[in-house]
């Protein structure tokens, strides 16, 4: 999908390394890894050190996966940059105005392209034909790593509020029901903050994602994970 603006600068200048919906997405990612095996404690008869074990292994599990997400935000990353440095060298090179914007509205997603008229497409045209400053490859930048490490750390972070409580409390079912409640707590706040960035209810959604949470842990759970 082409974004509103692909000015090289202006596509740079982002006021916090991941939003709302990465933030939460990957917290959520964290959380239900971290769930599987709070799951797994759960349905066996637990041993005396099945929570310290489980912690551990959970902890190495997010740690792992956490590293596997930010690599592959770092190639997503650099591949959507390359798709967009592609386009532009596609309009800079096109045999004339109407080729560069035929390809500009290829870029749209279907719902834009009936939205936007030529003369904005020419207008963009415009820009990208009188830039000068564009990158000869796509290349990563130290906000990119820094928001790579940031997904990593919510991965691995994600892991205490669930696991913990079993280092912490001897007594499993006690440590089993406060895992339980501080994963509904982060589950509705989830919700709340993707509600209210989207624009409709923070209360319903948070409600909404703590249905759906649990859900996807019981699946999980059930299918082996």
């Amino acid at each position: 999908m082409l974004t509103t603006s692909i000015d090289p600068h202006a596509a740079e200048a982002r006021p916090r390394l991941l939003d709302t919906v990465d933030r939460v997405s990957e917290m959520c990612f964290g959380l239900f890894m971290a769930l599987t095996f709070v799951g797994a404690v759960s349905a066996v008869a637990a041993p005396a050190d099945a929570g310290r074990v489980m912690f551990h292994t959970a902890l190495g599990c997010n740690l792992a996966w956490g590293l596997v997400d930010a690599v592959m935000y770092l190639v997503r990353t650099l591949t959507e940059r390359g798709r967009k440095l592609s386009l532009v060298k596609a309009v800079r090179s096109a045999s004339d105005p109407s080729e560069a914007i035929a390809r500009l509205r290829d870029a749209l997603s279907p719902p834009l392209r009936t939205l936007v008229a030529d003369a904005e497409l020419e207008a963009m045209r415009s820009r990208i034909a009188r830039s000068t400053d564009w990158p000869e490859k796509p290349a990563l930048r130290g906000q990119d790593f820094l928001a790579a490490a940031a997904i990593f750390g919510i991965v691995v972070l994600a892991t205490f509020p669930v696991a913990l409580p079993f280092i912490v409390i001897h007594e499993v079912p006690r440590a089993l029901l406060v895992s339980r409640v501080l994963t509904i707590v982060m589950l509705f706040g989830a919700g709340i903050a993707l509600g209210r960035h989207a624009g409709f209810g923070g209360w319903m959604a948070g409600v909404a994602m703590t249905v759906l949470g649990i859900a996807l842990t019981v699946a999980i759970i059930l299918l082996g994970g």
